[in-house]
């Protein structure tokens, strides 16, 4: 009977040495992947109930649970992206925190569900908007490493919507297409990271290691 052999495991050549890819490191791509297609599926969802059947109880209802779904999801990638610069990748921790401590106030104070108490009260998206400040630092990160199309569409894409109706300057029917516009994309961008080789979402492990180590010298 002879035995499998185990495969030697890929030596990297890095920016400062040689690493190699493990079980757990692809573990973490897949759970961060999985965490946005979640995230573009309960909002992509969302938006095609409102546009579809507009703000129907029912509808608002599952607006509620599917944006806690997104929230949720959101947070697990943001703890597992692979991000250099540690400080950024707090930052974008910390945006997603407050923004979903924000919905979870306005949720709790308003007598209307989530959707229509941000809607009607555009100044809640300086607290809610910040989720989404978030999202829009890993559309940046993904169109800087990977320069994909749609995440380059989706970086001034959330501002636009956001910001623009905060002014109160976009009419419903632009707002409409900017978010169906939006959830297109975002699949998009979910389905592409679905089927793109692992390593580059990893990245140069030694550009981690080495920063890692500069951050212990400087404690």
């Amino acid at each position: 009977m002879t035995l499998p052999q185990q495969t030697e495991p890929v030596v990297y050549q890095g920016h400062f040495g040689e690493f190699t890819i493990n079980q757990g490191d692809r573990v973490g791509v897949i759970i961060y992947r999985a965490g946005l297609m979640v995230a573009a599926l309960s909002f992509a969802l969302g938006s095609f109930l409102v546009l579809w059947q507009g703000t129907t109880p029912v509808v608002l209802q599952t607006l509620t649970f599917l944006y806690g779904m997104f929230s949720l999801s959101l947070g697990v990638s943001l703890v597992t992206v692979h991000i250099y610069l540690l400080p950024l990748h707090r930052l974008l921790q910390i945006f997603w925190l407050i923004g979903t401590v924000a919905a979870a106030a306005v949720a709790w104070q308003s007598s209307e569900p989530l959707a229509l108490s941000v809607y009607h009260r555009p100044m809640a998206l300086f607290g809610v908007g910040f989720i989404f400040a978030a999202l829009t630092g890993i559309y940046f990160k993904e169109a800087f490493c990977f320069n994909r199309l749609e995440t380059k569409l989706l970086t001034p894409l959330v501002p636009l919507l956001l910001l623009g109706h905060l002014a109160g300057i976009l009419s419903p029917a632009v707002e409409q297409v900017l978010l169906a516009s939006y959830s297109l994309l975002f699949i998009v961008f979910a389905l592409r990271k679905a089927v793109q080789p692992t390593p580059p979402d990893i990245g140069d492990k030694s550009v981690f290691e080495y920063l890692k180590q500069q951050r212990a010298a400087k404690a």
